[in-house]
């Protein structure tokens, strides 16, 4: 890798003077003004940098189908987006934990000069694919795991044996301890001890250990969780057909509550409850002939009017429940009622799990703003005159009060809230999925839903929740070696104090970014290491830890620092940190922050590192050829864009949404698949550049951002296309709102389904199929998602930023 770095472009004309000031990070304060539009007229390039797609096409080359061995320090995976083995030799696999950079800079003074940020996206359940070994799961017995006695880190392949074996030197805070007699193990002629390879907390970089008692609340091993099944019967949702699918749904979505490997069913517990003004709770006791149910008017002080038979084995009661599910929809079938309420059926969720003393889930399908007099009552507060003001911030906001002592007590009893919204106007999802944030959980949502249109798109979504592996009652602690420290966390959790992170809980697809600062300096020959342990009960109710350990690289070299970085989880550090501060300044100056740390970043590169080029150069280093181009993705998100055509509702979901997203699931929203699907291939096509220049009028087109799925239709298409695909003589025979195409025998028709269904299968979030034609109406929607191109609603194309960027970075170095 060549230390010039990468060479964005041919010489610029001459550059416009930049627009000065900086004031790093997000603290409070303001900003110095910076971003605005784009001043001047563009540079003259004399053609784009090297394209993301050429970067993620590249790197598939290097190192796809490869095996990658974690016994290295400080080694940089391979992207994200390469499909790649993973052999654990004592480091994390890279699906469990990425770094912005394997490589640390040895002082504060040097991180402050680079501005590269120092954090680790973790994802401590990850799914691991079918060829990787899953963890191993280690019982110590009573003793339970060794751990140091003075940082408390649990023994991992950096302790250190000496004195025969007797003691072990932690790595962490190099305390020695005495190792226990039951784990005491002589040392080989190398130092190490000889069981080395048959304890996997010795050897690898992942793994398990059975939780002892004291690891349990009270002293008490738990109770298996359970799933509540919550829904909103009010007026609209009956109208519908909402609850009437729902519930079909269910009976044989129940068959398939998750269950840990070898067990023939699941032991999680099910309970039923509809809701409008009033709420309903039903007795499934396996016992019964008949359901009843039981209702709660007084919803100020919330109870449950019944313990036994409210959770039970879907086994046992399944008789009973088929019963219920299908007596619900005929029970509100004439119902008036459009109130309803919100927080009284969070509540009713914590108390019946406080009363089995068990975790679980709650699973709340509703459509509108809670209006009913209730706690939690919201009013509506859409005010777009605050966009662009001191007050946007406000929009963000959760409405305090009853939500933040919920989500409090959702934690304390390991209460998470996924929530399937169906809004046909504004309900303050803000508020509404502040406890969601805060427990680990998902909210779904679904504009002005349509059976027809909607309903294919919210069974895959509740499928794939209700099927997630996941874990309850969750603590996270992050520990590292001296010298720099865990100080920021970012993700769908809460925070009682500094260092742990609770989680109601976690599933395969929730990450935590975590931020690391200096407090002294760090070592070249020691390195730096970071373990993450995750105590969380399974659900068959067993208390466990997971641990991962990952090593990396310290340098008094920036160039190393550079070298070393990962643009990927940059980003996702980028997007969480800018998504937390517009709770708290105004979304100009998050932006204007963004766009100078990008400018420190890169000068402070071409003024340490690069070798000698001409002023007129932008160099950029390797490992960040791609990162201007996703920073000005961000930019375009709709948290970050200022315009009153964005529904205040969409720009609050999608603020939630990727404070919990690993590096993978932040890259593709940032950057979506455009794939051109039209060729002789049997395989599929390499992704092309996300501007409207790749496509062509004969051409058809599939776009994917791991939430929306568009298929593209130049005007031009052929007509033996047209009746391949969609079975029509040409494409002006296509009908409005077709979410699926049609099933033809041929083999294009067959190459695109498959397709199509591989996205779906590989995404953790249902996709649903827009088919949008060239000129259309819908092209609109589309077109946002050509991150390359000038935004909609005024930002600017990926040249204009490089060109802003440039002049900022000359202001810099001048």
């Amino acid at each position: 890798m060549s230390q010039q770095g990468y060479v964005a472009a041919p010489p610029y004309s001459q550059a416009q003077p930049g627009m000065g000031g900086y004031q790093a990070g997000f603290g409070p304060g303001p900003a110095q003004p910076l971003y605005g539009h784009y001043g001047g007229p563009p540079q003259a390039f004399n053609g784009p940098p090297a394209g993301t797609t050429q970067v993620i096409q590249d790197d598939r080359v290097q190192h796809g189908g490869q095996i990658f061995c974690t016994n290295t320090r400080g080694q940089v995976p391979p992207l994200v987006t390469t499909d790649f083995t993973v052999q654990d030799q004592g480091n994390a696999s890279p699906r469990f934990m990425r770094c912005t950079t394997y490589s640390l800079p040895c002082t504060a003074e040097l991180a402050k000069q680079c501005q590269v940020p120092l954090a680790a996206v973790i994802k401590p359940l990850a799914r691991l694919p079918k060829k990787e070994t899953p963890l191993c799961v280690v019982n110590h017995g009573d003793s339970g795991p060794v751990r140091c006695n003075r940082c408390k880190a649990y023994m991992c392949p950096f302790m250190q044996f000496i004195d025969g074996g007797r003691r072990f030197q932690c790595g962490f805070c190099s305390c020695v301890n005495e190792v226990p007699d039951s784990y005491f193990q002589h040392l080989d002629h190398l130092g190490r001890r000889v069981d080395l390879y048959q304890r996997p907390e010795l050897s690898l970089g992942s793994y398990e250990f059975e939780a002892t008692i004291d690891y349990c609340k009270k002293n008490h091993p738990p109770n298996p969780p359970a799933y509540i099944f919550m829904i909103d019967v009010s007026y609209n949702n009956i109208k519908s057909g909402l609850v009437k699918m729902i519930c079909e749904e269910l009976k044989t979505l129940l068959e398939k509550l998750p269950r840990e490997e070898g067990m023939e069913n699941s032991p999680i517990k099910v309970g039923f409850v509809t809701y409008n003004k009033v709420l309903h709770f039903y007795n499934v006791k396996s016992s019964l002939a008949q359901p009843q149910m039981m209702v709660v008017s007084d919803t100020a002080e919330m109870f449950i009017p019944l313990l036994d038979g409210f959770l039970v084995n879907y086994q046992e009661s399944s008789a009973v429940i088929a019963n219920l599910l299908g007596q619900i929809p005929d029970m509100f079938a004439d119902t008036n009622e459009s109130e309803t309420v919100f927080a009284p059926v969070i509540q009713a969720g914590v108390e019946a799990f406080k009363a089995a003393e068990c975790s679980g889930k709650l699973f709340i399908f509703h459509s509108s703003m809670p209006t009913a007099d209730a706690p939690g009552r919201l009013k509506n507060r859409d005010d777009k005159k605050l966009v662009n003001t001191e007050k946007e911030k406000t929009l963000f906001q959760p409405q305090k009060s009853v939500y933040e002592q919920l989500s409090k007590d959702c934690v304390l009893t390991g209460c998470c809230v996924d929530l399937f919204l169906f809004p046909s106007q504004y309900v303050d999802l803000a508020s509404m999925a502040d406890v969601t944030s805060h427990t680990g959980g998902s909210v779904y949502k679904y504009n002005n839903f349509l059976m027809a249109k909607d309903g294919e798109h919210f069974l895959r979504d509740l499928r794939k929740d209700v099927q997630k592996s996941i874990g309850f009652e969750a603590v996270m602690r992050v520990r590292t070696s001296t010298g720099f420290r865990a100080t920021d966390f970012y993700g769908a959790i809460h925070m009682n104090n500094t260092t742990d992170v609770e989680m109601a809980a976690v599933d395969c697809d929730k990450a935590v970014t975590v931020e690391f600062k200096h407090d002294d300096t760090l070592s070249v020959e020691s390195g730096a290491l970071i373990q993450c342990a995750l105590l969380y009960t399974t659900i068959s109710g067993q208390r466990r830890l997971r641990i991962h350990n990952l090593s990396l690289n310290c340098s008094s070299q920036l160039s190393e620092v550079y070298r070393s970085s990962e643009t990927d989880s940059l980003i996702n550090f980028f997007a969480k940190s800018a998504y937390r501060a517009i709770l708290n300044q105004p979304i100009k100056t998050v932006r204007e922050i963004l766009v100078s740390q990008t400018a420190h970043m890169l000068a402070c590169y071409k003024k340490n590192c690069a070798g000698p080029s001409a002023a007129s150069q932008l160099i950029l280093p390797d490992a960040m050829k791609v990162f201007p181009v996703y920073m000005n993705s961000l930019m375009k998100t709709a948290p970050l864009v200022g315009s009153t055509e964005l529904p205040t509702d969409d720009r609050a979901h999608q603020r939630l949404l990727v404070m919990s997203l690993g590096v993978e699931d932040t890259q593709l929203m940032l950057y979506p698949r455009l794939i051109p699907l039209v060729s002789k291939a049997e395989r599929l096509n390499p992704p092309v550049r996300c501007s409207e220049e790749r496509l062509c009028e004969s051409g058809i087109f599939l776009l994917e951002n791991g939430h929306v799925m568009f298929l593209w239709l130049g005007q031009a298409i052929s007509p033996d296309h047209a009746q391949k695909i969609f079975n029509v003589p040409s494409i002006s025979h296509l009908q409005g709102h077709m979410s699926t195409l049609p099933e033809v025998d041929n083999p294009l028709s067959r190459k695109i389904r498959s397709i199509i269904s591989s996205l779906q299968e590989k995404r953790s979030n249902s996709l649903k199929l827009q088919i949008v034609q060239q000129r259309d109406k819908a092209e609109l929607l589309f077109r946002q998602f050509l991150v390359e191109d000038k935004g909609l609603y005024g930002s600017a194309s990926y040249m204009d930023f490089l060109c802003y960027i440039y002049r900022e970075i000359r202001q810099l170095l001048t």
